[in-house]
């Protein structure tokens, strides 16, 4: 057996008021495309088919290297999309699985089920199906038995027929070669003068060939056409994707208030707490602790570290670090074991040792410091000349006082100290204490004559 999937993505998605293609449009790390593919991927697919028209460029750029695109111009409905992706799969195969590509709550399971059933029957065709209380907007599916008979669109069913609740949710299993012929013999004698992909059912019962259904969750079935349901799809999503955490051992103290993305690793044993978003590549280590309020991207968070109220953006945290509260951690920040980046700190492009500590209200950018080193309030390293980027590093077991500015290019010596209030122009010499300051000069009276200077002025 040798299956194609073809995935219909040419729409333009007008309800999206955006120029951006509708299946590009992302949810939960993925855009619906995306996940429509990742759906498919764990089948036995020997060859994937993107239909693109509207951005068709834009959607080519994000599919991988195994998906083959054929753009559909002018666009004429489904059945013309599906027969344009039939023409690019080869003759060897003979099972075509299609699926709309704005349907990212589709799963893996599902999708098999249907390939299976499909197979199994010696069907035609195998339509998925869902049921709904509400079917108004959705094909409905019409029956003899255990056999559909056809497939009747919104804007053409009679009375009797918007009655029936069982829908259509446009994923299709098909014979590859009854496919074909059936698509050749569509027409467009409809309200909107398209080819239905829908009419392929109609046409093949009416030729006695066998069409099955496998009925689904009506979750599933749900498709992309605003920005209403785009957030509708994404809670789903995002209540998969946390609920396979928990159940793998991560603890959510509020998982409704938890936004995890696709692609983000999570180790059994780290507590999640309300407010945080996990975005990209970020990866969470065992025993640690996020939250509450942090949004990390592209982050990694070591086992037993600990994170609040803070922003964290391409850094790496090593285990047992201590970050936040109200921590911003720009690209390249770098914190060793049992470091600290404390509160109102940030650090870009900077390397803080083993032990090394950043307690509050300073910034560091591009900077090395050293292991078991403290950095006073209210630090900065001057790092930026107005014109180039500047190094500042920092040796081990220094101690940097409160309110000094360390003007890039510098460097302090291990076991060295700097003077609280200095402006450090200079290297500091191992074990050296630093101090830049002018003489303390005191007024004596001052306060009594500005008070007599300004009884006089009338103040």
């Amino acid at each position: 057996m040798h299956l194609a999937v073809i995935v219909l993505a040419a729409g333009k998605g007008t309800r999206m008021k955006s120029d951006l293609p509708k299946v590009l449009h992302r949810v939960a790390g993925r855009s619906l495309l995306e996940w429509v593919l990742a759906a498919a991927a764990p089948l036995d697919v020997e060859e994937t088919v993107v239909v693109v028209g509207h951005g068709a460029d834009t959607v080519a750029a994000v599919l991988p290297s195994n998906a083959v695109t054929v753009v559909q111009e002018p666009q004429l409905g489904t059945g013309d999309a599906a027969r344009v992706g039939l023409g690019a799969c080869s003759d060897a195969i003979d099972t075509v699985l299609i699926i709309p590509g704005d349907m990212p709550l589709l799963e893996a399971d599902t999708l098999a089920a249907v390939v299976d059933a499909h197979r199994d029957k010696g069907a035609a065709a195998t339509v998925l199906t869902v049921k709904m209380d509400d079917p108004t907007g959705y094909g409905r599916v019409e029956r003899r038995w255990d056999q559909v008979t056809a497939i009747v669109e919104q804007r053409d069913a009679d009375e009797r027929q918007q009655a029936i609740d069982e829908v259509n949710t446009s994923v299709y299993a098909f014979d590859a070669a009854f496919l074909s012929d059936a698509l050749g013999r569509l027409g467009s004698d409809n309200s909107q003068g398209e080819y239905y992909l829908t009419d392929v059912i109609g046409i093949l019962s009416g030729q006695s060939r066998p069409v099955a259904a496998v009925t689904t969750e009506a979750v599933e079935g749900t498709g992309v056409n605003s920005h209403v349901q785009l957030a509708a799809v994404a809670e789903v999503l995002r209540h998969r994707t946390n609920d396979e955490l928990m159940t793998s051992g991560v603890s959510m103290v509020d998982p409704s208030r938890v936004y995890i993305d696709a692609g983000v690793e999570v180790a059994p044993g780290a507590m999640i707490y309300p407010g945080v978003h996990l975005e990209g590549a970020t990866t969470v280590g065992a025993g640690a602790e996020v939250g509450p309020d942090v949004h990390a991207r592209d982050t990694v968070i070591g086992p037993g570290s600990t994170v609040r109220y803070s922003v964290l953006d391409g850094a790496t945290i090593g285990p047992d670090a201590t970050v936040g509260p109200f921590t911003y951690l720009r690209p390249g920040a770098d914190l060793a074991d049992r470091s600290k980046a404390g509160a109102f700190v940030e650090i870009k492009k900077s390397r803080v040792g083993t032990g090394s500590k950043v307690p509050h209200l300073s910034y560091i950018g591009d900077a090395t410091i050293g292991e078991d080193t403290n950095i006073g309030a209210a630090t900065v390293t001057v790092n930026y000349d107005g014109y180039d980027k500047h190094p500042t590093v920092i040796g081990d077991r220094v101690r940097i006082g409160s309110d000094t500015m360390l003007v890039a290019p510098v460097t302090v010596g291990d076991d060295a100290y700097t003077g609280a209030g200095s402006v450090i122009t200079h290297d500091v010499s191992p074990g050296a204490l630093a101090i830049e300051r002018s003489h303390q000069k005191e007024i004596p009276g001052y306060a009594e004559r500005r008070k007599h200077r300004a009884s006089e002025d009338g103040k």
